[in-house]
């Protein structure tokens, strides 16, 4: 087992939130999948569970190495939960693709909120 990539990032809940209220569904649906956007309209402050996933999106791509972009999409980088209520990776399309790829065994994820921030470190293990 290796340790392939680590990424991590920060985002303002307050750009999430500014985010929503200019372009409402338009930007949800650009950068979340159904579920994620259920997931957070179910919790009494969405954005602060939106701001950790968009968080969590682009740590996944820095520790792949490629950003948003190209390789991978917002909507290739989605956060389920586990039963016990645990963030998950589930990669889609292109970022499945490429971790197939490179071998990728498991993204591994944790996810953090306060009222100002979400933030979100990822480790991607290799065979």
């Amino acid at each position: 087992m290796n340790i392939l990539g680590v990424g991590m990032d920060i985002v303002e809940t307050k750009r999430i939130a500014e985010s929503i209220r200019r372009f409402g569904d338009r930007f949800l649906t650009r950068v979340f999948s159904d579920g994620e956007i259920a997931y957070a309209k179910s919790m009494k402050f969405p954005s602060l569970h939106l701001a950790a996933r968009f968080a969590a999106k682009e740590a996944i791509s820095k520790a792949f190495g490629t950003g948003i972009g190209h390789q991978m999409g917002w909507k290739d980088l989605e956060i389920v939960r586990e039963p016990s209520g645990a963030p998950r990776v589930q990669l889609h399309g292109k970022a499945e693709a490429y971790a197939q790829e490179l071998g990728v065994t498991a993204v591994h994820v944790s996810l953090s909120h306060t009222a100002d921030y979400g933030a979100a470190s990822v480790v991607i293990v290799t065979k």
